[in-house]
């Protein structure tokens, strides 16, 4: 780990993981397909794999409010770098991981982050993970990121996931499975923008598999100019369950947002709803919004803001 962080890999820190100095607690950053700067506490240990790129981070049980910062920044064109990262959660811990990853690409050649993140929580965990997706550059090469993120759930525990794709990526194909226990919840809320020719694509893959598991999935998207999205949600009903599935997405121009629901129940006693809710800005809001003096432009900048906020 002897490659130092510059002012360029700072800004991206910044974007993506809200780091403007190395943090107090556990924390690895990786650069260019390299660990760059490792940090492990009492209670959170990280150690390199052996057998293929990447970290397992081990928590300890019963360790309370500790934050684990795994971010990853690419500034060489033309990488295409994959890593397999596992989480541990031991019994009882209550810990926030925040990551997401950065691509700063000035050339020609394509630039590529798989990020493959597998959480394994324990009787009574609760995990909280953020992470944020960002891309930048004048290069005609493009910005790719693809998380792949599994969770799974034993007895008690709970997961809540946000997820963010600021803006700047190319092509995107996110992939969130989880598999629940008795008595666990799994909350994920993702929100997406996209613009030019961008192309992104979600994935929701969710068995509650225990009884009284349950899962709410939220998906909010901006799709403007040529882009187009995707949202696909499977939910199986296992058992005595609940499950709340939503997709609000405003398109523009000539985007294309596709939302395609599936929930399935195999047990009498599973409770499922899925919603979508596609279309473009409504024009009391931008009348409304124009009123107080702003123009059609910034009244509809405002709307998405807060859209996506």
């Amino acid at each position: 780990m002897e490659e130092k962080i510059n002012e360029l890999d700072k800004e991206l820190l910044k974007e993506v993981s809200n780091l403007e100095n190395m943090p107090n607690g556990a924390y690895n950053i990786r650069k260019n397909g390299k660990g760059i700067e490792r940090k492990v506490t009492e209670n959170v240990n990280i150690i390199t794999k052996t057998d293929k790129s990447g970290i397992d981070i081990y928590v300890k049980e019963n360790t309370k409010f500790e934050f684990i910062h795994i971010p990853v920044i690419l500034t060489e064109s033309g990488l295409n770098d994959v890593v397999y990262n596992d989480f541990y959660i031991g019994k009882n811990a209550n810990v926030t991981i925040i990551a997401g990853c950065g691509i700063h690409n000035d050339h020609h050649q394509d630039s590529r982050h798989d990020g493959i993140h597998r959480f394994f929580l324990e009787e009574g965990a609760k995990v909280k993970y953020i992470e944020k997706h960002y891309g930048e550059g004048k290069g005609e090469g493009k910005k790719i990121l693809n998380p792949v993120t599994e969770v799974y759930l034993k007895i008690g525990s709970s997961m809540e996931m946000e997820s963010t794709q600021i803006k700047g990526v190319d092509s995107t194909i996110r992939e969130t499975k989880g598999e629940l226990e008795a008595d666990t919840n799994f909350v994920v809320s993702e929100k997406i923008m996209t613009h030019g020719k961008q192309f992104a694509k979600t994935i929701f893959d969710v068995k509650l598999n225990g009884k009284n598991a349950s899962t709410h999935v939220t998906s909010r998207s901006v799709a403007t100019e040529e882009s187009e999205q995707y949202f696909i949600s499977k939910i199986y009903g296992n058992n005595k369950s609940f499950a709340h599935s939503e997709c609000d997405a405003i398109i523009k121009d000539h985007a294309k947002v596709t939302a395609t629901p599936e929930i399935t129940a195999n047990s009498v006693e599973a409770n499922l709803i899925h919603e979508a809710a596609i279309g473009k800005i409504a024009g009391e809001q931008l009348i409304k919004l124009m009123t107080l003096g702003l123009s059609e432009k910034e009244a509809e900048e405002e709307i998405i803001n807060g859209f996506l906020r």
